[in-house]
């Protein structure tokens, strides 16, 4: 596994102070986000899933807790759009240029409006997806929230 990917880059050239921390992932786990974070001793909490979906047909990163799920009106509400919805797993791979599993809100092939989730930034350090099936990435989530230009908002359900 290759611990240089371009979620990793963007995040070197950016200048944020990362570690890189790689797991057995889990292709048959129900929940990616919480295999994560039992391989990796973590509480759900600090381990954060990026979720692809579709505001008003935009898209947008939806970033929470791995034992939460996102409120689609809060979503909404957080961009100004009516409505929200997932997107569909091959369309996420295409937008992201991550596969699902290892989509990482950095270095997607596109910029795109991203949410984080409030309670993350009650952390000291946080654990996302650093772009590859079991691999993940700890940083200050307000660090995460700065180099994504992310809106902070209670959208988990």
């Amino acid at each position: 596994m290759s611990r240089s990917t371009r979620a990793t880059l963007a995040l070197e050239k950016a200048g944020i102070a990362f570690t890189v921390h790689s797991y057995e992932y889990d292709p048959d786990a129900d929940s990616i986000g919480l295999q994560a974070a039992s391989a990796l001793g973590e509480p759900p909490g600090r381990v954060l899933k990026t979720l692809m979906v579709l505001a008003n047909g935009r898209p947008v990163g939806a970033i929470v807790p791995s034992d939460r799920e996102v409120s689609m009106k809060k979503l909404a509400a957080a961009v100004g759009a009516k409505a929200a919805q997932m997107m569909k797993p091959a369309e996420a791979e295409r937008r992201s240029g991550y596969r699902v599993g290892g989509i990482s809100p950095f270095g997607q092939a596109r910029p795109l409006p991203v949410v984080l989730e409030e309670q993350a930034i009650e952390h000291r350090l946080v654990y996302m997806n650093g772009g590859q099936r079991g691999l993940q990435v700890r940083l200050s989530p307000g660090d995460a929230a700065a180099v994504l230009k992310a809106i902070v908002a209670p959208i988990a359900a």
